[in-house]
């Protein structure tokens, strides 16, 4: 877990600071030490950075009707209705990563100019509101500028205005310390006396400082040889040849499907690791084409962002979740007899001849580690999360997802599902996963 080891460090380096110089090195140290956390990448910010960028594109959406643009918004795309212009805002859109930039920089801004904590922190929850209208001027911007000159103008303001929101954001946080300062100033701290005569204590090298060297020289060895160990992690589906991706699903099951070549599509290989693995089929019964059943598997790398919450890529495509529920596929011919998953039923609307149509369809999907299958997303990070810490072991998680369409009932379309398994699941298990 990377995350824990630098923020262990930044600990370690405080409390050297802490026990050499004392009570006023340590309380030095405080800021610049837990400013350095902002460094720290979060995965949860995805999910946080997704629903931003949804609730940013909708009032870029609105702004531009309220102009009397007919902007059409599927998911994080906007499009016009005469095909002049057509954007997908992608997880930058979302206005995370400059969160995260203005965030810190307002932090340092309010710590250079105010003393009291709850002002630097107003200062910081300033931020939001902020981000939020920066990036609609961004999006709004394209849009209006795609619709007056077509798609290379909007292309042009989404590069300029990149550096717009950093404009609005820091114009408006640096104006807020400006009225801050004149309209109600900080009272001068009154206690200079006593913090004159605040004790300053130095413990020097003596025992204390070699036993804190000593212990980090043995953990630093100890972590060295950690790493050059071959590594442990297992997987959960059977590999290919290549050693890389899953193994190729089957064409034909039996009599009745037959499994229809899926590409991997140029956005999903910009987006995923280089090292992650694919395998898919659409599967079509034979008796009855319409009945379809989409089965893929992605394999994770050694980046564990091969990974992420199903439910963010199923609202970005438009798709809206009615509903999420836990279900249990029983597979002929395994000990344990069932395979958790987790069902989402969804629907979105489609145009057709004779005018809009909402398709209901059911999402299955679950993960693969080296000897477990997690129903949900957090249970695969927790699962994770304990074999990395306490058995130095990163397993190639496989994450298994099933679609197909439910207009004619759930059960009708769960039935699908498990005669799709039962013959798909032999193939592409491994011996270890605790099927």
């Amino acid at each position: 877990q990377a995350r824990i080891s630098v923020v262990a460090l930044l600990l370690f380096t405080w409390g050297v600071l802490r026990l050499g110089g004392g009570r006023r090195w340590g309380a030095a140290a405080m800021f610049p030490l837990g400013f350095m956390v902002l460094a720290i990448p979060f995965n949860a910010l995805d999910s946080a950075g997704f629903w931003l960028r949804l609730w940013v594109i909708k009032a870029s959406a609105g702004l531009a009707h309220a102009a009397d643009i007919g902007v059409f918004q599927n998911g994080t795309q906007l499009v016009a209705p005469d095909g002049r212009y057509s954007y997908d805002f992608a997880a930058a859109c979302s206005g995370v990563r400059s969160l995260m930039a203005l965030m810190a920089l307002s932090l340092l801004a309010g710590y250079l100019n105010f003393r009291a904590w709850w002002r630097r922190g107003a200062l910081v929850l300033l931020c939001f509101p902020l981000i939020y209208v920066g990036n609609v001027a961004r999006i709004a911007s394209i849009v209006f500028l795609g619709q007056w000159g077509g798609q290379a103008w909007g292309a042009r303001a989404h590069d300029i205005m990149g550096y717009g929101v950093f404009v609005i954001v820091l114009g408006g946080e640096l104006l807020a310390i400006s009225l801050w300062q004149r309209w109600w100033p900080e009272a001068a701290a009154k206690d200079e006396g006593r913090r004159k005569n605040e004790e300053v204590r130095s413990t020097g090298v003596g025992w204390v400082g070699l036993a804190v060297v000593g212990l980090a020289v043995v953990e630093m060895l100890f972590l060295a040889r950690l790493a050059a160990l071959p590594p442990r992690g297992q997987v959960g589906v059977r590999l290919a040849a290549d050693g890389q991706n899953p193994v190729e699903l089957p064409v034909f099951l039996g009599t009745e499907w037959i499994g229809r070549q899926t590409a991997v599509t140029e956005s999903e290989r910009a987006v995923l690791p280089p090292d992650t693995g694919y395998s898919r089929k659409d599967y079509v019964a034979v008796a009855d084409p319409a009945r379809r059943v989409f089965l893929s598997i992605v394999l994770s790398g050694r980046d564990r962002s091969s990974i992420h919450r199903p439910e963010l890529c199923v609202v970005g495509q438009g798709w809206t979740i009615k509903a999420v529920n836990e279900h249990d596929f029983f597979p002929p011919g395994h000990a344990s007899g069932s395979v958790p998953a987790t069902v989402l039923h969804v629907q979105r609307e489609v145009q057709t001849p004779q005018g809009p149509v909402v398709v209901p369809q059911l999402i299955a999907y679950w993960f693969v580690g080296g000897d477990t299958v997690e129903a949900t997303y957090w249970r695969r990070l927790a699962r994770d999360a304990w074999n990395r810490v306490m058995h130095a072991r990163a397993d190639r998680w496989a994450y298994v997802l099933m679609q197909t369409d439910a207009r004619d009932g759930d059960a009708a379309a769960l039935g699908r599902m498990q005669a799709v398994l039962n013959q798909t699941l032999p193939v592409f298990a491994s011996g270890t996963a605790a099927y």
